[in-house]
């Protein structure tokens, strides 16, 4: 049997069909460079600000501009709320993204919730349910107002996944809620310490108040937009602020209940990538199921002479990361359909 010829270099012949932006964690403030908790690292809150504004510089002159933007989330700092200047820094931060000319999906991260209650943020410049897609004739595809969360559809065939990581939290909620003591509870019983944001001792670091998890309301709504999307023949991109999957993330970053979201990933076929933030490292790793999972190096604990964005040019037949400054390049290939030839 004669061996097939190996084919050539596919980038160059396949078509560009759309590109977006992303950039995660810019957490600004008003305050000269500090360190990150455990005072390792260094953090540039005034510079992030300049890191976003030559971000939004390099998506509007690129040639074929981004069709949209994903903020992964921590857009300001929590160090606002300390000193009254949240709406403030907030109002800059988003004056500075109006200069960009398509839109950007925000993400809600913890720096949100440190700053604002859900309900100011739902009803805030942050919330950009608005921009979401409606699936005719299929209700179980709609999000609830639950949490913040919604899918749209940039180019055709194409839908991306916006979730809500801290739907289950203690941070944003009403001390006095239900939801609140539920998720206070879950976060005790997996971390005995004083201090719930040390994962000292921890079998399962994640469980810190800094992270949060999704409700099983929101995965079966998942489940029924992958649903749709396995059916369709679409290729979906999710987001989130935090990671799911431990090869690409510091197992204290990820989601409370990663276990969950990954198994309802994993029984559909149709999810090519998986973008969150919150780790500041980044991080990438193709699970056994083909599924790219990108995390986006952090704009906070970025030098002034560097950069971190990137943006994602997408093929018929794969992704491809163009990082700048310390985001690497990635090119994510679509999982090959298994296919039995008798």
């Amino acid at each position: 049997m004669d061996a097939k010829p190996e084919p050539g270099p596919l980038s160059e012949s396949s078509e560009l069909l759309f590109s977006f932006g992303v950039i995660a964690d810019i957490q600004y403030a008003d305050l000269e460079d500090g360190y990150n908790f455990q005072g390792s690292r260094q953090r540039y809150y005034r510079h992030s600000l300049l890191h976003l504004q030559g971000a939004i510089e390099h998506w509007n002159k690129e040639s074929s501009p981004p069709s949209c933007v994903l903020q992964l989330g921590d857009i300001i700092d929590g160090y606002n709320a300390q000193y009254q200047a949240s709406e403030k820094s907030l109002e800059l931060i988003m004056n500075t993204f109006q200069r960009l000319k398509v839109p950007v999906h925000h993400t809600w991260g913890n720096h949100e919730f440190y700053n604002f209650s859900r309900d100011y943020l739902t009803n805030s410049k942050l919330n950009t349910k608005l921009l979401e897609d409606q699936i005719a004739h299929h209700p179980e595809t709609v999000p609830s107002e639950n949490y913040y969360a919604y899918h749209f559809v940039p180019f055709p065939k194409f839908r991306f996944i916006l979730l809500d990581a801290y739907d289950m939290s203690v941070l944003g909620v009403d001390p006095s809620s239900p939801k609140y003591q539920q998720c206070l509870k879950i976060l005790r019983e997996h971390n005995p310490n004083v201090e719930l944001n040390s994962p000292q001792g921890l079998a399962e670091p994640q469980f810190v108040q800094f992270n949060g998890g999704f409700s099983q309301e929101q995965l079966n709504w998942l489940n029924e937009v992958l649903t749709f999307s396995d059916k369709n023949q679409e290729k979906v991109v999710i987001v989130s602020h935090l990671p799911i999957y431990p090869e690409a993330s510091d197992s204290v970053c990820l989601a409370w209940n990663y276990r969950d979201a990954l198994a309802v990933i994993w029984s559909h076929k149709c999810v090519v990538c998986f973008f969150a933030g919150h780790t500041h490292d980044g991080g990438y790793s193709e699970d056994p199921f083909g599924v790219h999972h990108v995390n986006i190096e952090g704009v906070i604990e970025t030098a002034p002479d560097s950069q971190a964005f990137g943006t994602v040019h997408v093929y018929p037949d794969k992704m491809v990361l163009k990082g700048r400054g310390r985001v690497p390049d990635r090119i994510m290939n679509y999982k090959k359909e298994k296919a039995f030839h008798f």
